[in-house]
């Protein structure tokens, strides 16, 4: 939710009722709470990052988050030893609530958190950036099948045509293409990392799959934008995690699709292996269903559902429990 175009709906005033909104005037005293509300109506961030965005030690940022996240201002999701905070949903639409969050707009405007803040988030992306561009994996031998194929098959199983054209985002070396070039007519694979595409260069050129069209580029990017509003299938397979924005990188995903196309995510259900972070630049320990499903109704997508996949063998992360999520754009 970002503030800039909020319009606070009506309703009861939440979560306080009459006979204790002394409370909630005494607990929206204090600047510094004005501040947390702004930051975290702006971005999902931690306590960390909301304590180096404002300067504060992290216990006081801390003991303000718990006041708020008491009071049902605060959503909180844990990921790992950290803990992510956002605005809880419907907390604006109180008048005095809406109000505070206005204040705290300014303030962190004013005293450049709230830039901070979205330069903080942005450099999220930097570690997957220089992981993929740099490293990337190593790649398949040329006719090795790929040791994730049969997570895709179950994936994919419950899709039925039109088969028109299918988007595969982040390709990496192209490993999907062994799944969608046989089966649609029209397949665009897009990658960020040109030593990735590169390698799905190296992949399409073997396989001599002539339906297949590589781009380079980013969700932000104009290299996306004759796509959009045209895809039967958009796949993007353990994407999200590395994405700084889930929440946003889901709704690009739906943007893609034609109407009645339908989105396949293949993520994480939630873990505790940070090694991830660093070895794999993984930002996010996984999804559970529940929020992947949440993210989805966000995005405008119907007929979410989230089912369990097998996980890969002889990969790094075949140790985890991987799960899919399924959605239609309307």
């Amino acid at each position: 939710m970002r503030i800039d175009a909020y319009t606070p709906p009506v309703v009861d005033a939440l979560p306080f009722h009459s006979s204790d909104r002394w409370e909630l005037y005494r607990l929206l005293g204090e600047p510094i709470r004005l501040r947390l509300l702004a930051l975290a109506a702006a971005d999902e961030l931690s306590v960390g990052e909301l304590a180096e965005v404002l300067g504060e030690p992290q216990p006081n940022v801390s003991r303000h988050v718990s006041a708020l996240r008491r009071a049902l201002l605060l959503a909180e999701r844990k990921q790992g030893t950290r803990v992510f905070v956002r605005l809880a949903p419907d907390a604006g639409g109180d008048a005095v609530i809406a109000d505070a969050l206005r204040a705290g707009r300014d303030l962190v405007s004013t005293d450049g958190s709230l830039a901070r803040a979205a330069e903080l988030v942005r450099a999220r992306d930097d570690a997957a950036r220089a992981f993929f561009a740099n490293k990337g994996g190593e790649a398949l031998a040329e006719d090795a099948l790929a040791p994730e194929l049969p997570t895709y098959l179950a994936a994919l199983a419950p899709l039925v045509a039109p088969r028109r054209l299918a988007i595969d985002v982040g390709t990496g070396d192209g490993r999907l293409l062994d799944l969608l070039a046989p089966i649609f007519d029209r397949v665009i694979a897009f990658d960020r990392s040109e030593a990735q595409l590169a390698r799905a260069e190296a992949r399409r050129s073997a396989r001599g799959y002539r339906n297949v069209e590589l781009r380079a580029g980013d969700l932000d990017d104009d290299a996306f934008r004759s796509a959009i509003g045209g895809a039967d299938l958009v796949v993007a397979s353990r994407v999200l995690h590395h994405a700084p924005r889930p929440a946003r990188t889901l709704a690009q995903l739906g943007a893609l699709l034609a109407p009645g196309g339908a989105l396949v995510v293949i993520d994480y259900v939630p873990h505790d292996d940070e090694r991830l972070s660093t070895s794999q630049a993984d930002l996010w320990l996984g999804f559970g269903a529940s929020e992947l499903v949440r993210l989805a109704g966000e995005a405008g997508l119907r007929d979410a559902a989230v089912h369990p996949l097998p996980a890969a063998r002889g990969t790094p992360d075949a140790h985890l429990t991987w799960h899919g999520l399924f959605a239609r754009r309307a």
